[in-house]
């Protein structure tokens, strides 16, 4: 999945399957985690989100399941 990079502390780049509707994110620290079942309107929102790290704070790492791939 190619990612995007973003500006914000805690993550480095961002990917996005609209199909799958999988969210794939790549932090700072190295680790990449896949989030299931994010839709299209969540990941738009995100990706223009002012802070980035806190909307993924407060609307994706609670909200969807996930599993780390690295």
């Amino acid at each position: 999945m190619e990612r995007k990079r973003i500006n914000a502390s805690t993550i480095r780049s961002v990917g996005y399957d609209p199909s799958g509707r999988l969210l794939e994110i790549e932090f700072t620290n190295g680790s990449i985690i896949q989030y299931c079942g994010v839709s299209p309107e969540v990941h738009r929102r995100f990706m223009s989100a002012p802070s980035p790290g806190s909307f993924f704070q407060d609307q994706i790492d609670e909200n969807f399941s996930s599993r780390r791939i690295r």
